[in-house]
């Protein structure tokens, strides 16, 4: 009815339950329920998903700003991204001619430094595989779903569909995957570009012109594991830090800015284990604008972990010259 194959309509079902826009209540077959926010979701899903961009011509690039700068490129949720400098271009154009050459990239860093954000401006035909310990080799290539007859049919998962369709696929927290599980990639990302679909009477899946395997890492999560194997299959690997310049430009906090910063130097030196990326700040400015500063400075200390509260409660109480704690209730009113 909507002319997506099974595999396409399966990730975006996912991606809604990832922002909370619709639950999933069953599992063999998947099958989802909507939630009083499913509506409002689906009233921004106006506009049809960009094709992907033939292999032989090259995507085009971020429009030019006055100055020679590149202009923000909008993301396929309607968000702003902001390009960074990357090989002495815009990162998002040099992404993209990565994929053109077929080299694929591996991006690492905190969790909040933009790294989603990037790969879905560079790449609107972006096929997106949640990486955690439970992804199944089912989950990235397909399997049997019960239909509306009572039988059974095979749906073809995310890899599959990136592969027919000649689009990018992006593996987030892909270090979270079992080795067994990513062993099932492997062979469409080397010079075969094809795999074997065992679970569908050993069907044989060629890649399509334009199919591009790119992946996100968090070193610091808990479980991330960059084996060799995996490791070996991105030839090229950015670091992805938070660009706290471009969050003075976005107008956030300064004083917030400059403790992120002192933060984040703290970290290297092996101080501290953590410190805000820009995900946070742009959280901090919100609640500051909603709730005051006062308000975002203590949420900025409860949202530290544990082991590193005391030292960022301390760094932030020099910076305001006043006593901060963790946002938590005070007395009845």
């Amino acid at each position: 009815m909507l002319g997506h194959s099974g595999g396409a309509i399966g990730n975006a079902c996912e991606t809604l339950v990832r922002r909370g826009e619709a639950v999933r209540v069953g599992f063999n077959p998947r099958m989802y329920r909507a939630t009083a926010t499913t509506a409002a979701a689906a009233a921004q899903a106006t506009a049809p998903r960009p094709p992907a961009p033939p292999s032989t011509a090259r995507p085009t690039p971020a429009v030019g700003a006055p100055g020679g700068r590149p202009g923000p490129v909008t993301r396929p949720n309607g968000q702003q991204y902001h390009p960074r400098a990357l090989a002495n271009l815009p990162d998002v154009e040099a992404l993209r001619r990565l994929r053109e050459a077929g080299v694929s990239v591996l991006l690492y860093g905190p969790p909040g430094t933009g790294k989603t954000s990037l790969i879905e401006a560079a790449f609107p035909d972006l096929i997106t595989v949640a990486g955690d310990g439970d992804t199944t080799v089912g989950d990235l290539i397909g399997e049997y779903t019960q239909d509306q007859h009572g039988g059974y049919e095979f749906i073809y998962g995310p890899l599959v569909t990136a592969m027919q369709e000649g689009r990018a696929l992006l593996l987030d927290d892909a270090t979270l995957i079992s080795p067994k599980v990513l062993a099932a990639l492997y062979p469409a990302m080397d010079g075969r570009r094809q795999i074997q679909v065992k679970a569908h009477k050993g069907e044989t899946i060629t890649a399509a012109e334009g199919f591009y395997v790119i992946a996100g890492h968090n070193p610091g999560v808990h479980g991330a594991v960059l084996t060799e194997a995996l490791a070996s299959r991105f030839s090229v690997q950015i670091q992805v830090g938070s660009d706290y310049d471009l969050a003075t430009a976005l107008k956030i906090n300064r004083t917030a800015v400059r403790i992120a910063r002192n933060l984040a130097t703290c970290q290297q030196a092996g101080e501290v284990g953590w410190a805000p990326q820009l995900r946070e700040l742009i959280a901090f400015q919100k609640i500051a604008d909603v709730l005051g500063a006062e308000a975002a400075f203590a949420n900025l200390v409860g949202i530290a972990p544990l082991e590193d509260r005391d030292t960022v409660a301390e760094i932030v109480t020099k910076a305001l010259g006043k006593q901060v704690t963790a946002l938590s209730l005070g007395r009845q009113l």
